[in-house]
């Protein structure tokens, strides 16, 4: 067999590993889960060693199902913006605070009216929000100062994964985008953001573009993979640039979509689009001298879990005994009301959100329940929640001057025909797939081999592995949603004032 790429993606809930030949080809594939800690709310963390024990496991995984294979190069991809606090060993301090976490707001709000929200576009592009890396430092130096003055590293959760592979500190341009002490037109650390936030460089670590070989696999770590030391460590990229690399949106042109825990909307750019106000994420993009805008909406997939979780507890049962995923019974329940649900709306805010709104503080609600109304009713609501949530950040993307013509989807969502066909309808544009569902992943794997050299380009990579393969138009509901959108965008101004406002 060939040389194979491995992509490794740090996800919320867990790991995924893939192994890719040179044809872009998935030979094999393998996950392994790791828990999720909320111990207030607001607030979530995770372990950082559960993320090596999920790894190993996801890793052996895929090598079980492709004997006798040699790892040409490996790349990371992970969640964006946790804060792992380390020691100089690269031991943690604390567990990590997610992307999902919000006990920073006071931080946010202390941070922009100490450096003026202008000021803070002009020296990172992106204004202050909880989710991001600095703000977590900033609640951490006020909370847990003891554990702050010890920390020798603050890391990202897929560089902390890289440390423990290879025992080198360093990140790569997409993921450090999103700490909120990087320099993204200029594609560096910002020095002058760092002393204005009382921040030590020192604990930032080397930063790399996302090709560029930046580690080796240890001995130890190799042994515990059940791989050969050395084998070159990419520097990847945060979860969303990956992704995007793995749908094909590595230059100006299709707009992408992901349905996961979140939901993020995707458009890469040729030069340093600026970002007037701060409401969408203007970050450096995986493929070297180019960025992208991002919406992101926090509990896109996640709102559709809880409802699983909390709601409709009997599907996973029911999924089982028919042999199908728990989504699609939802999906069926979903399709049995009509669009508008009999004018039952979901806000999707059940974590806060970041796009549209910036407001960790805002909250999930049904409106417009009555008593005619059944669970398929609510099922069919949470799904369009989520999708009109999305095109508000899609929305947002065309104001700043990118065409929308299509949509490419992508994440666990995707999978789903019904949501597929509801995103084309809501969106007013065709939704179109590509060939490949991996993500994240499969785009880290493609990174990897555009710095080993099986491929010249991230570009070159992307455009030999990816190519879509369905198209939905939107369809005679399509009419419908307009005026259901209207009402949708209605709600956060309505409910603003009952969101509570006690995270810190």
């Amino acid at each position: 067999m060939s040389d194979l790429l491995l992509g490794i993606d740090l996800g919320t809930g867990g790991v995924r590993a893939l192994l890719v030949d040179g044809s872009g080809r998935v030979v094999a594939a393998h996950s392994a889960e790791h828990p999720l800690s909320t111990p207030r709310p607001g607030w979530a963390e995770q372990d950082p060693e559960s993320w090596w024990t999920a790894t190993v496991a996801a890793v052996r995984g895929a090598l079980g199902k492709a004997p006798g294979c040699t790892v040409a190069a490996i790349g990371l991809s992970g969640q964006m913006h946790g804060l792992v606090m380390c020691d100089a060993k690269g031991a943690p301090l604390r567990p990590c605070i997610l992307w999902c976490d919000n006990r920073s707001a006071t931080q946010c709000e202390e941070a922009e009216a100490t450096l003026g929200l202008d000021r803070l576009l002009e020296l990172a592009g992106n204004r202050m929000l909880p989710g991001f890396t600095a703000p977590k430092i900033l609640w951490c130096r006020r909370h847990e100062p003891d554990l702050e003055r010890a920390a020798a590293f603050h890391l990202l959760p897929k560089d902390w994964l890289r440390h423990r592979l290879s025992g080198t500190f360093a990140t790569e341009v997409s993921d450090a985008s999103g700490t909120l002490l990087f320099d993204c037109a200029n594609r560096r650390f910002s020095e002058e953001l760092c002393g204005l936030l009382e921040i030590d460089p020192t604990t930032l670590p080397p930063c790399f573009e996302s090709p560029e070989l930046s580690s080796r696999l240890s001995r130890d770590a190799a042994a515990r993979l059940g791989l050969p030391e050395g084998i070159p460590i990419a520097g990847g990229g945060g979860d969303q640039a990956a992704q995007a690399v793995g749908t094909g949106i590595v230059r100006e042109g299709p707009v992408s979509l992901t349905l996961g825990t979140s939901g993020c909307a995707f458009a890469a750019r040729a030069s340093w689009p600026g970002n007037p106000g701060g409401i969408l994420h203007a970050f450096c993009h995986a493929v070297p001298g180019t960025w992208h805008l991002m919406s992101v909406m926090l509990s896109a997939g996640g709102s559709l879990r809880w409802f699983r979780d909390e709601v409709a507890r009997d599907v996973k049962a029911a999924a089982a005994e028919r042999g199908v995923d728990p989504y699609d019974l939802i999906s069926e329940e979903a399709m049995q009301a009509a669009p508008g649900a009999e004018g039952l709306l979901f806000l999707p805010y059940l974590s806060g959100e970041r796009t549209p709104v910036a407001d960790p503080h805002a909250r999930g609600a049904f409106v417009g329940l009555s008593i005619a109304h059944t669970r398929s009713h609510l099922a069919r609501a949470v799904f369009e929640g989520i999708t009109f949530g999305a095109r508000d950040g899609l929305d947002l993307i065309r104001e700043a001057g990118t065409p929308i013509d299509s949509v490419r989807l992508s994440g666990g969502g995707a999978r789903s025909p019904m949501w597929r066909r509801l995103c084309a309808d809501v969106f007013g544009v065709p939704a179109t797939l590509v060939n490949t569902s991996e993500g994240a992943a499969y785009g880290a794997a493609l990174i990897a081999g555009a710095g080993c050299g099986m491929f010249d380009s991230v570009e070159s990579a992307a455009d030999a592995a990816v190519r879509e393969t369905e198209r939905i138009d939107p369809g005679p509901d399509a009419s419908a949603y307009p005026a259901i959108l209207a009402r949708y965008r209605a709600l956060y101004p309505a409910l603003r004032g009952f969101f509570p406002r006690d995270l810190d």
